[in-house]
């Protein structure tokens, strides 16, 4: 068969395994089987020569060593309860003013993206840390689940990431480094999140009702001294994490999987700290690590199968074809790249997203002449909305499952709609203004 013909027929068999609902790591490597195959004509040992050389250059990955120490830190700190405690006093102190139990929410987030790179943990610690606090307050239903599955997506994308340590390991560029991608990532996450903020001081004074006040009288029984010890013991703690983690990196004193050994060890002592870490915690951290970590090599693994018989089929090349040999312009294409990645956020996961489309499109966009890094940044802030798009967004399980009575999935979906165009907007801001993105990693790194 032609490669166009064998590209379509992978694309279609893969589709036709996870509409018939075959777990996705298994649609991959079933796939890239099937397929491989019949283009080889059924040399069985040559294909798994191939899947061998391929599996042993995945583990033999240096990076990846990052990856459960990040979860490990994140299993940790969700443990810890050093969130309770930050929620608490962010609460006493912007509760007063309208909408800042919303404001609240989103600074817990980014501290919580910062310290754990996870977004189920931060998604589901806020929803049941904040959700019934907004639902007491009278907070719009609505606009409070979109805002703690919006908050918590910040995780993917807010170094450290374990988003950003696996693209780093799949490209193996020096431009695309795991450093370089973290210190890229500072800006359009803070983007993101300041987008968020203004959203709800906007909407809050449109509609007070959605965002009620506090009462003065509850806001009265701290005083400003009590008020502020109490946010700098919540805040130190974390704050000193994340200078461990991201300075040691960005200052190139470590390489990411020693900075993610020093913040498991943080973790660790913090927990220690807030008289956390028993061995029920421990056990359940490391329990959840090996899980978390086993589901995320599993993807790699099989996704990077999956990736190198579609290059091996011609598939890249069909790709890049399509693409680049008609004639449309550079930002045309760029369009079409990150509209598909979009679309396909809304039914599989970033890991697989990822291990589809990146063997593809990076080249392409070397072709174009863009940045690497700018590039790649802007797929990962764009990968950000598969967590909200339904009808598969992992964050909207994630609240509907830990958030109080009172939350229902249509409301969610609404919820969620406004910071799906917040995130859009961040991807644009990041395209027109390319600096958002390299200049933190010119400053440092280069």
């Amino acid at each position: 068969m032609s490669p166009e013909l064998m590209t379509i027929l992978m694309f279609v068999t893969l589709i036709a395994f996870i509409v018939a609902g075959v777990p996705l790591a298994y649609a991959l490597v079933g796939t890239a089987t099937i397929i491989g195959l019949i283009d080889n004509g059924f040399n069985v040992d040559a294909l798994m020569g191939m899947f061998i050389n391929n599996a042993w250059g995945t583990m033999n990955n240096i990076v990846l060593v990052a990856v459960p120490l990040f979860i490990l830190m994140a299993q940790l700190l969700e443990r810890s309860k050093i969130s309770d405690a930050l929620f608490e006093s962010l609460y006493i102190i912007l509760g007063g003013i309208q909408g800042g139990l919303g404001i609240a929410v989103v600074i817990v987030c980014v501290i919580l993206a910062a310290t754990t790179g996870i977004v189920g943990a931060s998604v589901v610690g806020m929803a049941m840390l904040a959700g019934p606090k907004l639902l007491e307050k009278g907070y719009d239903k609505c606009m409070s689940a979109g805002l703690i599955c919006a908050g918590g997506t910040l995780g993917i994308l807010i170094p450290p990431s374990i988003m950003l340590v696996v693209y780093g390991g799949l490209t193996g560029m020096k431009e695309t480094s795991v450093g370089n991608l973290f210190a890229g990532a500072i800006v359009p996450g803070l983007i993101l999140a300041s987008l968020y903020l203004i959203y709800v001081f906007v909407i809050c004074r449109i509609f007070p009702e959605w965002g009620p006040s506090i009462e003065a009288a509850e806001a009265r029984k701290y005083s400003g001294r009590k008020k502020l010890i109490m946010v700098l013991k919540s805040l130190v703690p974390p704050m000193l994490l994340i200078f461990a983690v991201m300075g040691t990196i960005l200052g190139g004193v470590a390489t990411p999987s020693e900075a993610a050994a020093v913040g498991a060890m943080g973790a660790a002592l913090l927990a220690a700290a807030f008289r956390n870490l028993t061995w029920t915690v421990v056990r359940e951290s490391g329990l959840a690590t090996l899980k978390t970590t086993s589901m995320v090599m599993i993807l790699v693994l099989f996704g990077n199968m999956f990736s190198a018989t579609f290059l091996f089929i011609g598939g890249g090349d069909v790709m890049t074809d399509l693409l680049i040999g008609g004639d449309l312009n550079k930002w045309t294409i760029l369009s079409i790249m990150l509209g598909s990645i979009f679309a396909l956020g809304m039914f599989i996961d970033w890991v697989a997203i990822l291990l589809v489309t990146l063997p593809v499109y990076l080249p392409i966009s070397l072709e174009l002449g863009f940045d690497p890094l700018w590039f790649s940044m802007l797929v990962c802030v764009i990968l950000q909305t598969s967590f909200l798009t339904p009808p598969f967004g992992y964050s909207l399980f994630y609240f509907a499952g830990a958030a109080p009575p009172g939350y229902t999935m249509s409301m969610i979906y609404k919820g969620v709609m406004p910071f799906i165009v917040l995130q859009l907007i961040g991807v644009v801001l990041c395209i027109l203004f390319p600096e958002l993105i390299t200049y933190l990693p010119d400053l440092w790194l280069n």
